[in-house]
């Protein structure tokens, strides 16, 4: 664990001249319980946790606070394919490998790339950044459920 990550959320913005307001911490709340959601998806779990009587913010506010948030090292979004990023709490690096069938989000380990990002390197001087990687294919459960319905 990192010195920064041992210290507060209220103490590291305040370092940086920012307040931890309600909203933020809802937000972050929001990804952490969605674990990849998309600004809007994140909203509407805002608005559902408020309830029929409460107060949520606004879209263009979680927009907002995630950009804030993430400057702070503490949500990373990805792009999986068409579509809204998908924000995710910053705990460690891992890519994503989304099914093309069911839209499962598989979270893995960076690992498995290391010998194409060492070859990219090699070949290309290219670095991968395995926070913004995302694979798409077909999970085991569909790819099973496909096999079984032709034979």
């Amino acid at each position: 664990m990192s010195g920064e990550e041992s210290v507060p959320l209220a103490a590291q913005l305040r370092a940086r001249g920012m307040r931890l307001t309600s909203q933020r911490q809802r937000v972050l709340a929001g990804v952490a319980a969605l674990e990849h959601g998309t600004p809007e998806e994140i909203h509407a779990w805002l608005k559902a946790e408020a309830g029929a009587g409460g107060a949520a913010p606004d879209t263009s506010t979680v927009y907002r606070n995630l950009e804030v948030l993430e400057r702070l090292g503490l949500v990373w979004h990805t792009h999986l394919g068409k579509g809204a990023p998908v924000y995710h709490a910053a705990q460690h690096p891992h890519l994503h490998v989304v099914c093309q069938s069911c839209g499962q989000i598989i979270s893995a380990d960076p690992g498995l790339l290391d010998s194409a990002a060492e070859r990219l390197a090699a070949d290309l001087g290219f670095t991968v950044d395995v926070g913004h990687v995302a694979l798409s294919g077909t999970c085991r459960a569909c790819a099973e459920k496909t096999r079984t319905e032709h034979r």
